[in-house]
């Protein structure tokens, strides 16, 4: 009789900081060029095998790539490593402090945005490709589980200090098959790493950096912490912190590090398998186009935006709804290069590269990511985990991007930032979660 093959994992990490300065890329019409390196940007790999299946998840401390870079980067590991192209998972954690590695047509009216840079795009690139050959290198008998650790405190919607959110970090645990030591640590998270402003001239992870310092203290130094970004597209720390500075990053980061870890150390013995169902599978979809204002009416609504803004800032408003009505005016602006992309008959030209859209199922054991390329608002995430009965949750920033935000119906007509440089209509939203699910059943 013939036993079933055990798990076995392999996970390394590559430090893709810039070597030199560099600009650091997230906020509108600031020139900030790095001066130095809080702390490391990381790229990190975690390699899954079982008999002949295999998955290959790869956790990147970057604002994004573009798809064709991800589409590049997939067959490249997949010939490194011997893994299914479906079944290389990339994700951007979306730190607002790393460089440019890739363009977007709403930033082309920004002067300070440089393109990505040519000598990081390579480093980038191979650091990348050297933390997936070194994972699948390391390979060695492991166990595994599934928790979710609920964690307040760290942020929640963006908008007002009450409304949609998701504290629930999904975390996929690693350890060897005597239980002794901790592996790797794959959690998802849905929250926009922010807290790091555009003061902030040091290259930095922002709070996850300090995420992972906690699970490493409490876990063991050597473990591997792979961080996603779950759907996030309306989620910051915006009423969570007392002030944009690393001392505020390493409070919430430490915060929900804690809230893992001690999840993790709760597991009893029985939590733990030592064989799991590993597949995956991308799904592609076309998306409805958002009807984008004339020239003339996005000037309009900048000039609005405008006054709002500095209406509030006169009466002495509170930080939150100031820099909701900053980010507004950050918005109108984009949607006036969105809309004379669009009277210049760039948009449909640049889009090519992004359709049709990339939707990707990971299964690992009992519970699957579901990696969307786009920054989907979080009521998509939660719709996802209630319809597919927790047994799936999403991850932001998959395989590439989507050149803005997926909003709900509800924000497309209230506005705001998300909402003016949004390329797709809200319908999107409920496609890709569509796509998801019917995936996931098939």
């Amino acid at each position: 009789m013939t036993s079933t093959p055990s798990l076995i994992a392999g996970t390394a990490s590559c430090d893709i900081s810039p070597t030199r300065p560099l600009f650091l890329v997230g906020y509108p019409h600031v020139q900030r060029i790095s001066t130095g390196i809080h702390d490391p940007l990381l790229a990190t790999a975690l390699c899954l095998r079982q008999g002949s299946d295999a998955v290959l998840l790869v956790a990147v401390d970057i604002l994004f790539i573009n798809p064709s870079t991800a589409r590049r980067l997939r067959k490249t590991l997949a010939k490194a490593t011997g893994i299914s192209e479906e079944s290389v998972f990339i994700s951007c954690s979306h730190t607002h402090s790393g460089p440019v590695t890739h363009s977007m047509i709403a930033w082309e009216s920004d002067p300070v945005v440089p393109p990505p840079d040519p000598d990081y795009m390579r480093q980038f690139e191979d650091g990348i490709l050297q933390a997936a050959r070194e994972a699948a290198q390391r390979m060695q008998p492991a166990q595994w589980a599934w928790t979710t650790a609920t964690v307040s405190g760290v942020g929640g919607y963006r908008l007002a200090p009450e409304g949609p959110a998701d504290r629930d970090a999904q975390v996929l645990a690693l350890r060897t098959v005597d239980g002794k030591r901790w592996l790797a640590v794959s959690l998802t998270y849905c929250m926009h790493p922010t807290v790091l402003h555009e003061n902030s001239l040091l290259v930095s992870a922002d709070f996850p950096a300090f995420t992972r310092l906690q699970l490493r203290e409490q876990l063991g130094p050597d473990t591997s912490i792979l961080y996603h970004m779950g759907p996030s597209g309306n989620q910051s720390p915006r009423y969570s912190v007392k002030a944009q500075t690393f001392a505020e990053a390493e409070r919430l980061g430490r915060r929900l590090g804690a809230g893992v870890a001690d999840a993790l150390l709760a597991l009893p013995d029985s939590a733990f398998a030592r064989t799991a169902q590993l597949q995956g599978r991308i799904v592609t979809t076309d998306l409805p186009r958002r009807q984008l204002p004339s020239l003339a009416d996005a000037e309009k609504l900048l000039a609005v935006s405008r006054q709002t803004y500095e209406q509030l800032k006169a009466a002495g408003a509170p930080h939150g709804p100031v820099r909701t009505a900053e980010c507004a005016v950050f918005g109108a602006e984009e949607t006036v290069s969105l809309a004379r992309a669009q009277a210049e008959g760039r948009i449909d030209r640049r889009l090519m590269d992004f359709l049709p859209a990339e939707v990707q199922i990971l299964k690992i054991g009992t519970r699957s990511l579901v990696g969307f390329p786009a920054e989907l608002f979080v009521e998509y995430g939660l719709a996802l985990r209630e319809q597919s009965h927790d047994a799936a949750f999403g991850v932001s920033l998959v395989n590439g991007d989507l050149q803005g935000y997926i909003v709900t119906p509800e924000a497309a007509r209230a506005g705001g930032y998300e909402a003016a440089n949004s390329l797709f209509d809200p319908a999107a939203g409920e496609q890709l979660l569509r796509v998801a699910l019917n995936a996931l059943m098939g």
